[in-house]
């Protein structure tokens, strides 16, 4: 979804510093963060229904939009986006108890399944990612792990919806720099010929996270493949940087080597859900605990979540990289219940982002002036950053409230009382063809690849960065 694009963010003309000192948010109390939460959740809610019962784009789960390109700020959201926004909103229901969106989040994630329950609506089809789809089956797979409300049974279940994902995208795995997903879902959109970190990083994410709550070891070992054939192709190196990807008409060996914070964040959740399947393995603690410390080192400078490759400039960011920071602290977070070995070095971040997200949450834009909207650039204290929107919302939201995590309950898998039904052959039209239980064994040959930039990504150097323009605007 999303990607390194040129952007033309127009920040607002001036500051709102009229003695507004952001939201104030004591840490140490469990009251002042729900509070905090909740303000902030419903101002995001705002951005897709200002009044209630009422959609502003009239389609459950769509937000308004799309942007004509990520580099519009201001027009509108990807369909991703609303995936993850709903996933944010799953994640304030566990950590805080109030049931306000239920409803509306079981609706939207619901309709945005599909006919077929697979996250691939048609209407979605000419903008369609792997990590698009990806970031729905995210949410899915978070509903049934915090026990959220069940699908009747003649609805799509949770589960089966996160196993039709997989079973589709499994397939798609070519040989093409000697394996990984391709960006793109279908052949004919621009980004089909590039291989990046975060379709693979969704696929890793769910796979592991599926093994985990079905006990199913097949989905581990394509997990650990598609692992072994990132730091093979060089997406993630030998400091656990993760780079964005590659294009696959040279065999993926220019790697585009910008770094997202939520290209870590995919990987470090599923190398915890990894480590926590095979029961504390080394490998998997030396991974997950190699990644943790880059991560932290590279998207955490003193203390507080930054996207390093906007966030300085931030006519550099494009829509999509405003609510990066959302997921890379979410995940961090959902890590802790799956490796607890981490969890005093990520609340420690957390913390210090928290309490810096909510000075930041000082804003008035022209169409909400109401003193608190929430910012992008934490670092920058009460002196608000000029930019406002659904992602901003969604990085406070998730930050804050994910300073609850020690409090809240350990997720569910089949065997400690998860109740969302799955189906192996979902998604295949076959009820045996890719039933994890039949998988073929990996191989040598699927352990290795490489990869470059592709013809259709233009790059520009800018600022010392190289920002990737693709014409149709798709995260």
């Amino acid at each position: 979804m999303v990607h390194s694009t040129l952007s033309t963010l127009v920040l607002a003309l001036f500051v709102w510093s009229n003695g507004v000192a952001g939201i104030d948010l004591d840490l140490t109390s469990e009251d002042s963060i729900k509070s905090v939460a909740k303000t902030i959740a419903a101002d995001m809610v705002q951005y897709y229904s200002a009044t209630p019962g009422v959609i502003i784009s009239n389609i459950p789960g769509q937000l308004p939009g799309p942007p004509p390109t990520p580099s519009v700020t201001n027009a509108g959201y990807f369909w991703w986006e609303g995936g993850a926004m709903f996933g944010s909103l799953i994640d304030y229901w566990y950590y805080t108890g109030d049931s306000t969106y239920n409803n509306m989040t079981f609706e939207a994630l619901q309709h945005q399944a599909g006919p077929n329950h697979d996250y691939l609506p048609e209407n979605q089809t000419l903008g369609m990612g792997n990590d698009d789809q990806g970031f729905w089956a995210m949410s899915a797979m978070t509903a049934a792990e915090l026990g959220f409300q069940d699908p009747a049974d003649d609805q799509p279940q949770w589960l089966a919806l996160v196993q039709a994902v997989y079973n589709i995208q499994r397939p798609k795995i070519d040989d093409t720099c000697n394996g990984g997903l391709r960006w793109q879902a279908y052949s004919f959109l621009n980004g089909f010929k590039y291989k990046n970190s975060i379709s693979n990083g969704c696929f890793f994410n769910i796979a592991a996270r599926l093994a985990l709550y079905t006990g199913n070891a097949s989905y581990a070992d394509q997990a650990e493949l598609t692992w072994q054939w990132m730091e093979g192709v060089g997406f993630i190196d030998e400091k656990h940087n993760v780079y964005d990807g590659a294009g696959v008409d040279s065999n993926c060996t220019d790697i585009y080597k910008a770094q997202f914070s939520y290209n870590a964040g995919v990987f470090l959740l599923g190398a915890s859900a990894m480590y926590k399947f095979t029961n504390g393995s080394a490998i998997w603690q030396t991974r997950l605990e190699q990644l943790l410390t880059q991560t932290i080192a590279i998207f955490f400078p003193d203390g507080i979540a930054y996207e390093v490759a906007c966030e300085k400039a931030l006519i550099h960011c494009t829509i999509d990289m405003l609510s990066y920071k959302a997921y890379l602290t979410r995940w961090m977070a959902a890590a802790t219940k799956f490796a607890p070995f981490i969890t005093d070095r990520v609340v420690a971040v957390l913390a210090t982002s928290a309490a810096a997200a909510a000075k930041q949450c000082s804003g008035s834009p022209a169409d909400r002036p109401n003193g608190r909207m929430c910012g992008l650039s934490w670092s920058k204290g009460t002196a608000w950053d000029g930019t406002s929107g659904i992602g901003q919302q969604m990085g406070a939201l998730e930050v804050i409230q994910s300073n609850l995590i020690q409090q809240s309950r350990d997720p569910l898998t089949n065997a400690t009382g998860g109740t969302s039904k799955g189906d192996p052959s979902a998604g295949t039209g076959d009820p045996t063809s890719t039933d994890p239980t039949v998988l073929k064994p990996l191989t040598t040959g699927d352990k290795a690849g490489a990869g470059i930039l592709t013809a259709l990504v233009v790059a520009v150097i800018l600022s010392g960065l190289v920002w990737v323009s693709l014409p149709d605007g798709n995260v």
